[in-house]
């Protein structure tokens, strides 16, 4: 039986944008942290989604990196939503994790994600060296309970910003979602995240959590389109419902199979 895949998500073929790859296997019984951790580091994705079935519409998920485990992975959610229409013809889900749980699916040619705002902790001065560390102008500061919140000026800023990873590390963060204004859609930003492997994630769910109140509140706008400008590209529609965000954006299926245990 097809149990696994590896999908992009998030991605725009009119822009060339490739989204983010996800790997996603189901699992009849539960492992353990060491098994999956090991799993991912073969299968060797910037995330791999494990499901296991709980009863109808719901899963037990885990995320991990190839050299970690992941708290919250939108994008991996979003895969594993292209998963389970393929696989199973189910176009809605509920993914219990630690913390909580999304919701996922497919309505009218898009992929969504309902996902739980994370908002704005403390307003701070800029850190020493940032600026410095991502080689362009830093306009503010805000700490948020997942990545901090980089405001500069300009989406041009944002393109030829080139981050010394090395500096970043060093720094208190664990990551950073930078931002501006677009030029043709709402916001745009690039996600790093220099303490782990991957260093720039490419298209990231968790992310738009963040950007989606902030801009929200800035731009006076309950729908928006936005655009990471990372080396492989992602395009999203961000919506804010009262106490939720929901993500939504186009997915592809290029690996299937059994991944046999």
């Amino acid at each position: 039986m097809d149990n696994f895949c590896i999908a992009s998500v998030f991605i725009d073929e009119k822009l060339a944008f490739l989204g983010n790859n996800a790997a996603v296997l189901e699992l009849d019984k539960e492992l353990s942290r060491e098994q999956l951790q090991a799993f991912a580091a073969d299968i060797n994705q910037p995330a791999t989604t494990f499901l296991i079935p709980l009863k109808e519409g719901h899963y037990q998920v885990y995320w991990f990196a190839p050299d970690g485990e992941i708290d919250l992975c939108g994008h991996g959610s979003l895969a594993a939503a292209v998963y389970l229409k393929e696989f199973k013809g189910e176009t809605k889900a509920t993914l219990h994790f630690t913390d909580g749980h999304v919701k996922v699916g497919f309505k009218e040619g898009d992929y969504f994600l309902w996902i739980e705002p994370i908002e704005i902790i403390d307003h701070l001065p800029k850190p020493e060296g940032l600026a410095e560390a991502l080689g362009i102008e830093v306009h503010d500061y805000f700490s948020t309970s997942n990545k901090d919140i980089v405001l500069v000026k300009s989406e041009d800023d944002l393109r030829r910003m080139k981050p010394d990873f090395e500096r970043l590390a060093k720094m208190e963060a664990f990551g950073y979602a930078v931002t501006a204004p677009g030029k043709e859609v709402d916001f745009v930003s690039r996600t790093l995240v220099p303490k782990v492997q991957q260093l720039e994630d490419h298209a990231t769910g968790s992310s738009h959590a963040v950007l989606t109140p902030f801009w929200s509140e800035r731009l006076m706008k309950k729908s928006m389109k936005a655009l990471q400008l990372s080396p492989r590209g992602g395009a999203f529609t961000c919506e804010m419902h009262m106490n939720q965000v929901l993500l939504k954006g186009q997915g592809r299926l290029f690996v299937k199979g059994e991944f046999r245990i």
